[in-house]
């Protein structure tokens, strides 16, 4: 199991948004692209997909830009992860051959993985990526004092 660039992309994207959150200002394609370092075509794709599944909301116009939809501790990184990928977290090990043994201990362990994984994600919100965030900024920057 691995994190998807297209999951990472995303996560950073929102990390970016979670963080201007209280200003209510919305950010530009370009500023979070330029913040992350996130290619500003595919980033437009994402937050397309994000947008439509009800995690970021965007305004028109000259002031325009995009925001999240809701609280950033009431957004999960499970939620967040199933609207990227489109798995809703029902990825299983093939069904294709004939049921053995071994198949079926193979998927009983995958299932707990998935639902172990799943757990974890749902535990954590984009408010605790932002607050990590600031936690290492702040960090980095009295190491440097």
């Amino acid at each position: 199991m691995e994190l998807s660039c297209k999951s990472e992309y995303a996560l950073l994207a929102l990390i970016e948004l979670a963080t201007h959150y209280t200003k209510g200002e919305p950010l530009q394609i370009r500023q979070i692209a330029a913040g992350q370092n996130i290619p500003d075509r595919y980033l437009e794709q994402l937050l397309a997909t994000l947008r439509r599944g009800g995690l970021v909301r965007s305004l028109r116009g000259a002031k325009g830009g995009y925001l999240l939809a809701r609280e950033p501790w009431k957004i999960t990184l499970l939620e967040t992860l199933e609207c990227i990928e489109g798995t809703n977290g029902k990825a299983l090990p093939s069904t294709d051959r004939p049921s053995t043994i071994e198949s079926e201990i193979v998927r009983d362990i995958w299932q707990e993985v998935r639902e172990r994984a799943n757990a974890v994600l749902q535990k954590y919100t984009l408010q605790d990526l932002k607050e990590q965030r600031e936690a290492r900024q702040q960090v980095n920057i009295m190491y440097y004092i």
